[in-house]
């Protein structure tokens, strides 16, 4: 049988491990440039920690793992004694899944720091600036930027006191990031306070306040009339809806859109709240300045997870921006007192690694990045001249050149062939002829050009230069 891979996965060729780490290495160094410290998590999590914190989609597209060994085999035995009179399959389903499993993978990076930060507050100095680079999975349905398993790079702030100059830090964060990576970007941003006065003025009841910013979160996506159309099949009114689409139908500027809600929302302090904080995110912003990053109010702006409590944000490409997006983020105030610690704030982006790459690679953004990682491949004449080269070849690598040697004594076009097919630039050829002479003969893979080198130093000096 052929062996394949779970749906939803892939592999990565050292083609794209070059690209991939290459961003990764960009993201680390602005976020290490803004202070965030590294922290890794556990890939499982108990299933308590993540259920509950991101809404009923959320909780059912996350990876739960059965118990293993024997176990397993002594829960399932019991679990079908338990059942053998039960008719009800939706009982039975609820039960073995809840009976059968107590941990899942994780879902994203934020839940997880959070139990971290609940877990080590002790230990921790506050404000605590945290950086993370790992996979999470999700059961979704697979395609085109959307996998099972996929990279999260997050930065996230928390502490007993919040300031919308962490707002501020992030968005100057992905602002450095993305001009670093030559990828001009657009960060929406709204506020869930802003979004609760519409919903105050609605006449909308609280109960069904997940039910409007789930559905409000696809307005972009599916368009105004489906998303009224899927509002009322969740209970909102036609009338409630109408109240308030005007206001997601604006394409005027932030001043203009403020001047609207401010007399909207003038009865709702929570609206007006959430206008005050954008509007401070907005004057200093402005004073500043970002390069390569528009940032623009867009009220439809929900985002799905359940822990948002202030701000939130989203990033999609400049030049496409009907792409999905490539990252997200916002405050979440009360998502530790889920954990039985209060009064800590906490806000954070995360940057979609997969989806970036692939916006990138849309807009051929990766040309300049070398398909491998070595630079100088040295030529195998045989074990003595291995043994002259292998100082050189030490002394190079001392020297951050990396290098490689062929591992055998095969035709002398075959090593250079290898050479040409992994795009390595210099190629080094110690024979006997160059031991004799003293003599290091180097050859330019670009240039077709080939020169020999009285000392190692010269090599290394004009190595550095190139490279």
């Amino acid at each position: 049988m052929f062996p394949n891979i779970p749906k939803g996965t892939r592999d990565f060729s050292s083609i794209e491990m070059s690209k991939r780490n290459y961003l990764v290495q960009t993201i680390r160094k602005q976020f290490e440039l803004f202070g965030f410290d590294s922290i890794e998590t556990s890939s499982i999590e108990n299933i308590s920690t993540l259920v509950g914190k991101y809404g009923e989609e959320g909780d059912s597209l996350m990876f739960k793992l059965l118990h293993s060994g024997n176990f397993l085999k002594k829960r399932i035995f019991d679990f079908l004694k338990k059942i053998e009179n039960n008719k009800n399959v939706d009982h039975i389903v609820k039960f073995f899944t809840e009976y059968m499993s107590n941990k899942a993978l994780r879902y994203d990076l934020t839940v997880p720091f959070v139990r971290y930060v609940v877990m080590h507050q002790n230990e921790i100095i506050f404000p605590f600036k945290r950086y993370q680079i790992q996979p999470v999975w999700r059961a979704d349905n697979p395609q085109k930027g959307r996998l099972r398993e996929f990279y999260q790079c997050d930065a996230d702030m928390i502490s007993f006191s919040w300031s919308l100059w962490e707002e501020i830090e992030l968005i100057q964060l992905c602002d450095e990031i993305f001009t670093q990576l030559n990828f001009p970007i657009i960060i929406y941003i709204n506020h869930r306070d802003v979004l609760g006065g519409l919903v105050e003025i609605a006449g909308i009841e609280n109960d069904l306040w997940k039910n409007f910013t789930t559905s409000l979160d696809k307005w972009n996506k599916i368009g105004r009339d489906l998303v009224k159309k899927e509002m009322m099949n969740k209970g909102i009114s036609s009338k409630s809806f109408d109240k308030v689409s005007f206001f997601f139908d604006m394409e005027e500027n932030f001043y203009n859109k403020k001047k609207h809600l401010t007399i909207a929302l003038q009865d709702s302090e929570k609206g007006k709240r959430g206008i005050r904080d954008l509007s401070f995110i907005y004057k200093n912003i402005k004073n500043i300045s970002l390069q390569n990053t528009k940032l623009e109010w867009n009220l439809s702006l929900a985002r799905g997870m359940n822990y948002y409590t202030g701000t939130i944000l989203e990033i999609v490409p400049f030049h496409n921006r009907s792409f999905i997006s490539i990252g997200g983020g916002g405050r979440y105030d009360k998502l530790a007192n889920l954990f039985g610690m209060n009064n800590i704030s906490g806000v954070g982006i995360s940057l979609g690694l997969d989806r970036i790459y692939l916006a990138m690679e849309q807009e051929n953004l990766f040309q300049t990045i070398s398909n491998c990682s070595s630079k100088v491949l040295f030529i195998n004449f045989g074990n003595e001249e291995v043994l002259y080269a292998y100082k050189i070849i030490k002394f190079f690598r001392r020297k951050g050149i990396s290098t490689q040697l062929y591992p055998n004594t095969d035709k002398i076009g075959k090593q250079f062939r290898y050479a040409n097919k992994n795009n390595i630039p210099f190629v080094i050829s110690i024979g006997k002829n160059e031991i004799n002479k003293n003599k290091i003969k180097m050859k330019d893979m670009q240039k077709k050009t080939e020169k020999e080198y009285n000392h190692v130093n010269d090599v290394v000096n004009l190595l550095m230069k190139k490279l």
